[in-house]
């Protein structure tokens, strides 16, 4: 688990978001009390609930991205999820059991990916080994294979060790990466089956495509590939056998209830309003019911065995224009005890979003633009027009946040993406003359710029 401080997630998340202080502190001290949570005795840890957060503001402020950041800083299984997915137990749609058994996925793969990692060392060594059999066949027999790139080649050694040691060194030294090969793959055979299943009931589909998947194995099916191909895959296989599956699983649902994050978009679109109401969906107060019992803590059961949530950090977000949070049912807002709102974006923050993340859109469009050889720079100018219309634009048509600034470079930049592999060489400075003249025609009829910005 991750032992930053509160300040140094912060600082983390400074780096991709702009603004928004109180939710960074907010989730940066949640995520801190589970590691404190991790340093009690067993006997009052689990007695210690999460405390679960609601975030409102518009769209394009930050939320997803927050959650997002903070689930990647700290190594935990993150799904996200829209609210208005779910549907009451007994109407068609997604039951809201589902969203823990999407996260156990992606603990399960998360899990797979960490141990993957751990035993690479020793895939690369079995792999190099297979792979020098199939571009030598009966060679393994007088040459025991080497567990290290680095251990030297063993001498004295018989004239099929001589032989196998040289094609090892140029392997190594990439001289047969064109060079093909011909390996049996799996190949998943029987058809491809879609089990329907009742609303509430998706695990049992699960389940049975699994045992269609046993009834019918897969098979090996030989192919021709490349030696740098074959190499990568043949990695991938000999890591698959050093990884234990029962142990990932036991991994994967301890990280899941323990450090799991479950992230509820959109969760103003279930509240009851005087603008929706009942009338509206009549099983949206039913999706609230149903989520109480997961947020509160129950036990999910899940291909992978029985996962609780009593430990899973639940974020609801949504704008909550036409609703609030005291519009959701009582027990519901019980169990996300803390709100925080994030504020709308205006030119200020649309100019440091477009100048500080390490992921700024210029700098992307900077690196694109670089691959044919076209070179772009933003004058301080330039962006300051750029962050002006943006605001400008989200006052006079929806406010959207800062996905804004996508349509607008965009925009901008249309004709020199569209140029760029006949201009190699070129090197362009988007100023505020260039932005002004490329945005001219949308600036002055508004009826336009609302279809395309």
């Amino acid at each position: 688990m991750s032992s930053l401080t509160p300040r140094e997630i912060v600082s983390e998340l400074d780096k991709y978001i702009i603004g928004q202080k109180d939710a960074k502190r907010m989730v940066a001290v949640a995520m801190r009390n589970r590691w404190r949570r991790q340093q009690i005795e067993p006997g009052l840890r689990d007695e210690i609930a999460p405390k679960n957060i609601i975030m409102m503001g518009p769209t394009g402020v930050g939320k997803t991205e927050i959650a997002r950041r903070l689930a990647k800083l700290s190594g935990s299984p993150f799904v996200k999820v829209e609210a208005t997915k779910f549907t009451e137990v007994g109407y068609v749609g997604r039951d809201v059991e589902s969203m823990v058994r999407d996260l156990m996925e992606l603990g399960i793969a998360l899990i797979r990916e960490e141990e993957t990692e751990r035993v690479r060392t020793k895939a690369e060594a079995n792999a190099e080994e297979s792979l020098l059999d199939l571009l030598l066949p009966g060679s393994r027999l007088s040459s025991p294979p080497m567990t290290s790139f680095d251990a030297p080649t063993p001498s004295p050694a018989p004239a099929g060790d001589s032989t196998r040691d040289k094609m090892r060194q140029m392997f190594r030294q990439g001289k047969l990466d064109d060079r093909e090969v011909e390996m049996e793959v799996e190949m998943q055979s029987g058809p491809h089956l879609e089990v329907m299943t009742i609303p509430g009931m998706e695990e049992i589909g699960s389940q049975f495509k699994d045992v269609f998947s046993k009834a019918f194995p897969a098979k090996r099916k030989k192919r021709r590939m490349r030696v740098g191909d074959a190499f990568a895959l043949l990695i991938e296989q000999e890591a698959a056998r050093l990884i234990d599956p029962d142990k990932v699983a036991e991994l994967a649902r301890e990280r899941v209830e323990q450090t799991g994050i479950i992230f509820i978009d959109e969760i103003d679109k279930i509240a009851s309003s005087e603008h929706g109401g009942k009338s509206a969906d009549i099983s949206r107060e039913g999706v609230q019911r149903d989520l109480l019992p997961i947020v509160e803590g129950s036990v999910v059961n899940t291909k992978y065995g029985m996962v609780r949530t009593d430990h899973i950090l639940f974020i609801g977000a949504g704008a909550f224009h036409y609703a609030k949070p005291s519009d959701l049912i009582p027990e519901l807002q019980g169990r996300f005890p803390l709100r925080t709102e994030l504020s709308a974006l205006g030119k200020e923050e649309f100019l440091r979003i477009l100048k500080e993340p390490r992921n700024a859109l210029t700098i992307q469009y900077k690196a694109l633009l670089a691959t044919e050889g076209v070179s772009i720079d933003f004058t301080e100018d330039g962006l300051e027009e750029i962050a002006a219309f943006a605001e400008m634009t989200n006052q006079e048509t929806e406010n959207i946040g800062a996905r804004r600034l996508y349509t607008i470079m965009e925009r901008i930049l249309a004709e020199i993406s569209f140029e760029a592999p006949d201009r190699s060489g070129d090197s362009l400075v988007i100023d505020r003359d260039f932005v002004q003249q490329q945005l001219a025609d949308v600036r002055e009829d508004r009826d336009l710029s609302r279809y395309i910005l």
